[in-house]
This record gives structure tokens, C-alpha cells and sequence, in this order.
């Protein structure tokens, strides 16, 4: 929960594929707040058992309640892909951002191949980066080869992210100027 809400405040980027990787957890221990306690949350300090069981219940109980628990995101997740969307639209039809319109570009055509290749094409181009970015981040936990195509379509993608989270930052902060 202190990563979630740090990640939050430093990376928005970072804290949605954290959260995704929450549901994830949550799902490989059946929803079940006992296993989750015995899992996960029984490795940390006893002074944060008590929050971080609290967290898990409720989110197991948004997964329920939404639906999610097989599969999906919460909505609280899928707001932040909304709100970035959103901030994403806003600096492609801005010509102050010159450099964010070229890393779109550059990280579109591997959005189109990865969406024909799932079967999502009315997708948001952003969830499939973030599929994309998370699904890199399984292979890598499972220590599966990554080819070199695909690294190079995970660089342009995590160009593009890294640089919409660096935006929603600045935007948070009141430090962005959109308007020309």
C-alpha cells in the first residue's frame, strides 16, 4: 500500500503496472484474504500488517464488486489509463510538444502490430502500451527470452510512456501549459 501510494506521487506509469500486478496477486490467491495475509502480507513488518491487510480486503472486495476477479482491471486503474488518455490526446493536438508527438509516432506502428496481434483493435492505444509494458515485465520475471523485435517496439513504447508520465506530472503540478 506505502508503494502503491509512493509510486502514485513519483510515477504514475510505475503505479499502474503495480497496481495491475496487485489484481494479478490477488487473483493467483483466489481472492482469498486468508492466503493473501499468509502469502503476502505476512513478510512485512508487523507494525504494517494491519494496513496492508485492510488494503487487500478492499481490494478484493472493488475486484468482486466490479467484477474484475478472473479478469479485467479496476476501475480505479482504468481511470488513471482515462485520465492519461485524456492528457495523451491533449499534447498530440498541442504543437508545444514536438517531442512527445515524435515518440508517439515512432511507438505507433508497434500499438497497431500489437493490437491486430491480440484481436483488440478498438483498444485505447495506451492500454495496449501498458499490456505491452507489463507483459515485458512477466517475460522478464520468468527469465523468457526476449527477441531483439521486441525490444525494440518496448523501447519506443517506454519512450512514449515514460514521457506521458513525465507530462502527467508536470500537469499535476500545475506546470504544464497546454494552450499555445
Amino acid at each position: 500500500m506505502k508503494i502503491a501510494r509512493q509510486l502514485k506521487e513519483i510515477n504514475i506509469a510505475e503505479y499502474l503496472i503495480y497496481m495491475w500486478q496487485v489484481e494479478d496477486l490477488i487473483r493467483a490467491n483466489g481472492c482469498d484474504p486468508d492466503k493473501i495475509n499468509n502469502n503476502i502480507v505476512s513478510r512485512y513488518p508487523e507494525e504494517e500488517r494491519a494496513e496492508l491487510t485492510e488494503w487487500y480486503a478492499n481490494l478484493i472486495e472493488m475486484m468482486r464488486t466490479e467484477g474484475v476477479v478472473e479478469s479485467g482491471h479496476l476501475q480505479i486503474n482504468r481511470n488513471v489509463i482515462l485520465t492519461m488518455t485524456d492528457l495523451h490526446l491533449q499534447l498530440l493536438a498541442s504543437s508545444k510538444f514536438p517531442y512527445y508527438s515524435a515518440a508517439y509516432f515512432k511507438a505507433l506502428p508497434f500499438i497497431v502490430e500489437l493490437r491486430h496481434k491480440n484481436g483488440k483493435k478498438e483498444e485505447p492505444e495506451l492500454e495496449t502500451c501498458f499490456e505491452a509494458l507489463y507483459g515485458l515485465l512477466l517475460l522478464r520475471l520468468q527469465k523468457k527470452e526476449i527477441t531483439p523485435g521486441t525490444e525494440k517496439a518496448m523501447e519506443a513504447i517506454s519512450a512514449l510512456v515514460s514521457l506521458l508520465a513525465n507530462y502527467y506530472d508536470k500537469d499535476k503540478k500545475g506546470e504544464l501549459k497546454l494552450e499555445d
